[in-house]
């Protein structure tokens, strides 16, 4: 077990208020080393959130996230500096997330520099093999930022992350911003990337069609809570929870001649500052009882290897 995340909790509070955000409320998964675990759901249910706690970018409020052997929410900084090159990551924005004012070479080799690997001239060799690695000519590492496009942007940003070959990426949202057809080249990159480094992955996405082809397994979050989590064969081809249901029954296929039974959620998404009672879904489910409202489903094996946090799980089979 390469990743442990554990109750993991994150709670924003509200400036002049009592009240708080609850972004992510009590999200438990694991990652077995070498694989890759997608995480879907709609924009605003905790996705990145959860990804940014995992590498302390922000500080959970309670939970537990092991890597390793190492429980990352107890080591101080300089042994949280020693597990970042471990664990890295591909932010979803490639203009954003690259420094205008630095060149291609300053932005792959600060890691390098911080942890103090290699001299000038091996950080320049390493740099420019990163870049062949990420199909771009070494020539670039002396261009800026602004003379790429956004998918090229994307393969510094992924060559910034490998620069410390650390075993865990948490790519977060790594193609939503790219041109459908960059996206399957870089999908394809992160892939081919994986086999040659033995990378593990935990995959941030709203893009259903993109996790289905990368993942190996799929949790599933509404609300701040994981609802489902199976390999993705189970998942997509045969969904338990409702909520997945209806996601998965909004991906566009591509052939007009086949029909599929979209299922309508009626109403929107309850704020995290005052979420339902009960089911967090309970309110737009279409197999919702009064004893929804009453208990908090749990994260059960219904099935091998097959979670789902529903009570009426007899009955959300057949929906």
């Amino acid at each position: 077990m390469l990743l442990q995340v554990k109750n993991l909790v994150k709670y924003f509070p509200i400036e002049n208020s009592d009240n708080v955000v609850r972004a992510v409320d009590g999200v438990s998964f694991d990652i077995l080393e070498g694989e890759t675990l997608g995480l879907v759901g709609e924009s605003g249910c905790g996705k990145s959130t959860v990804g940014k706690c995992i590498l302390r970018l922000i500080e959970p409020t309670s939970g537990e996230v092991w890597f390793e052997d190492k429980n990352v929410f107890a080591l101080d900084k300089k042994e949280l500096r020693n597990l970042r090159r471990q664990m890295q990551i591909i932010f979803q924005d490639p203009y954003s997330s690259l420094n205008p004012r630095l060149n291609v070479y300053s932005i792959i080799s600060e890691p390098l520099k911080i942890h103090g690997i290699g001299t000038e001239k091996e950080r320049k060799e390493m740099v420019a093999d990163l870049l062949k690695k990420v199909g771009l000519d070494p020539e670039y590492m002396w261009r800026y930022p602004h003379e790429f496009s956004g998918g090229q942007r994307q393969r510094i940003g992924i060559a910034r992350a490998l620069a410390l070959r650390p075993k865990l990426i948490i790519c977060d949202e790594p193609v939503s911003a790219l041109d459908v057809s960059v996206q399957a080249q870089v999908i394809n990159l992160l892939q081919d990337l994986q086999e040659e480094f033995g990378l593990t992955y935990l995959f941030i996405s709203h893009g259903l069609a993109v996790v289905q082809h990368i993942s190996n397994r799929v949790a599933v979050m509404y609300l701040g809570k994981v609802v489902e989590i199976a390999s993705a064969a189970k998942l997509y081809g045969n969904p338990i929870h409702p909520y997945t249901k209806a996601l998965l029954s909004a991906i566009p296929i591509p052939d007009p001649k086949i029909e599929r039974k979209r299922i309508i959620l009626q109403g929107d998404v309850p704020t995290p500052i005052n979420p339902p009672s009960g089911c967090r879904f309970r309110t737009r489910c279409p197999i919702a009882t009064k004893e929804c409202a009453e208990v908090t489903p749990e994260l059960k094996e219904i099935e091998e290897k097959h979670f789902v946090a529903c009570i009426h799980t007899d009955i959300a089979r057949n929906l």
